[in-house]
């Protein structure tokens, strides 16, 4: 069954979700849709930890598409990405 951002423990909340939101609501999305497909915490960890390094390869359009025509800086995106990739790796 799949879980929701709800499901998740305060820590795996903070490390993913609270910095995705911090940066931009559009990012946040990603991740709140990434979690129905996921089958619990474990899972959810893994797979956006498979997602930002997909993200990371994301050319301008897609980041285009993705932020609804209001891109941020690509540098920005990467930052933000890298830093949630090493809240992933405390938790």
């Amino acid at each position: 069954m799949p879980i929701d951002t709800d499901d998740l423990s305060q820590k795996t909340f903070r490390a993913i979700m609270v910095e995705a939101e911090k940066f931009n609501h559009d990012l946040t999305l990603q991740f709140g849709l990434l979690s129905y497909e996921c089958e619990d915490e474990k899972d959810f960890i893994v797979k956006s930890k498979q997602l930002i390094h997909e993200m990371l390869k994301y050319n301008h359009a897609e980041i285009d598409e993705m932020f609804l025509g209001d891109p941020p800086a690509k540098k920005d995106f990467h930052q933000v990405l890298r830093k949630m990739l090493g809240n992933i790796e405390k938790l």
